[in-house]
């Protein structure tokens, strides 16, 4: 069973930054791609940005130039750097890894981008 640990999450100011990260453990088996989504209030979740083993990445259009994903492999962890905030961007952030053919989440943490 693969567990994953978010933290970063918190309250910024629109124009702020955070930095997410969400760690791995408990695979036996090397881990794909890992990514972040996100659900803000009454609307569904959405793909924020991926990342393969081999560090191609793919980002939602509404985050490109704003956010970075990176991972580092040996420590089986992901992060989300997200620069010049929105209002639009509050929302509970889900990492995610796939082993094999699996989809594990995290428990989600809270961004809220306000003045």
């Amino acid at each position: 069973q693969v567990q994953l640990v978010e933290s970063g999450g918190g309250l910024v100011q629109p124009g702020g930054s955070l930095r997410l990260s969400c760690a791995a453990s408990g695979s036996g088996f090397s881990i794909n791609a890992m990514g972040w989504y996100r659900q803000a209030p009454g609307k569904q979740r959405e793909l924020v940005a991926t990342i393969t083993s081999g560090g191609t990445t793919n980002y939602a259009d509404s985050v490109k130039g704003r956010f970075t994903i990176s991972r580092d492999n040996a420590k089986n962890t992901v992060y989300l750097q997200m620069n010049s905030l929105k209002s639009e961007d509050t929302a509970v952030y889900y990492c995610y890894a796939q082993v094999l053919l699996r989809t594990y989440w995290g428990q989600g943490t809270q961004v809220t981008v306000s003045s």
